[in-house]
């Protein structure tokens, strides 16, 4: 069978009266959020909306419908995705029956893994360095089976140790659209809002 011509989405509807159009606009960026199992890049939504449509403002527009619903369009891990807003977590998690200690790090895991956040690449002895005790392989193992370390540049010292860096995955767990969006532990610390060994609390729903 000879395959389909491929869709053409950069069609401007210019048939349509402007408020339609934008209503529709309005559709196609939700209902492509809605169906996307991951966070949706810019470039994927500006497709679908053409060029004649200023996105960010109909992205306002559709938060500003949501106000009132249990979720929310976010930007988040360098794209856009729907997320539960933070006061109905608990409720999910009864609803699906999710264990929180089973979703949730250990103390010294989410340690590493903030230090992972602020000093990438760095390695397992570096890291050990931090916290004063050796880092086990089977710690870092555990932060990478949840995807969201993973294996970065090899440091150029002896032995080349590999370096562990963030991933996408992690910036969508914390809220973060990128790693610019990490907030200024020093600065929490001297306003006296963060103490040493302060680590990052996981976005809600």
């Amino acid at each position: 069978m000879p395959r389909s011509a491929p869709v053409d989405l950069d069609v401007e509807l210019e048939d349509l009266l402007p408020e339609l159009r934008w209503r529709e606009w309005m559709a196609r960026v939700e209902a492509v959020v809605f169906a996307a199992a991951d966070p949706v890049p810019r470039a994927t939504l500006a497709r679908l909306v053409g060029r004649g449509c200023p996105l960010d403002r109909l992205v306002d527009d559709i938060r500003a419908e949501l106000r009132d619903r249990p979720y929310d369009l976010v930007k988040t891990a360098g794209g856009y995705a729907l997320r539960t807003k933070a006061r109905h977590a608990a409720m999910i998690r009864v609803a699906f029956a999710i264990d929180p200690a089973i979703r949730s790090l250990s103390k010294l895991e989410a340690g590493v893994l903030t230090a992972i956040a602020y000093e990438q690449p760095i390695t397992r002895a570096a890291l050990s360095e931090i916290f004063g005790r050796e880092i086990s392989r089977d710690l870092i193992a555990a932060l990478r089976d949840k995807a969201l370390i993973a294996a970065g540049p090899r440091k150029p010292e002896p032995g080349a140790p590999i370096a562990y860096v963030t991933t996408p995955a992690f910036l969508d767990a914390f809220g973060f659209n990128s790693l610019g969006d990490l907030p200024d532990l020093e600065a929490l610390k001297d306003a006296g809002l963060a103490a040493d060994g302060e680590t990052l609390a996981p976005a809600g729903g």
